[in-house]
């Protein structure tokens, strides 16, 4: 099974590893590695994590205060969101649309 991101999502994940890389070098390379930890746990459990919304779930990260909200799709993951925990919540539902 393969992932994706929404363009939106990838903007935020490329945002958030140049935040923690300037507050502490090697800390984005980290919070890269999180998430992709994360997106690998939701690929082999696509079910596992919590229903937000329809088919839309969301695995939270171990070490950062992230979640990868995404929806199972035939063959692959589509991240919709690499969401903050602590800031707007819900904001990624404008994207199931597109």
């Amino acid at each position: 099974m393969t992932f994706s991101f929404h363009p939106e999502a990838q903007n935020e994940f490329d945002v958030a590893v140049d935040y923690y890389e300037s507050a502490e070098a090697g800390l984005g390379w980290d919070f890269a590695l999180e998430v992709h930890a994360a997106i690998q746990n939701i690929i082999e459990f696509p079910e596992a994590w919590p229903v937000l919304e329809g088919e839309v779930r969301r695995c939270q990260t171990s070490r950062f205060p992230f979640g990868v909200v995404y929806s199972p799709e035939p063959g692959q993951i589509f991240v919709l969101a690499v969401m903050h925990l602590h800031r707007r919540p819900g904001y990624w539902r404008e994207r199931l649309g597109g």
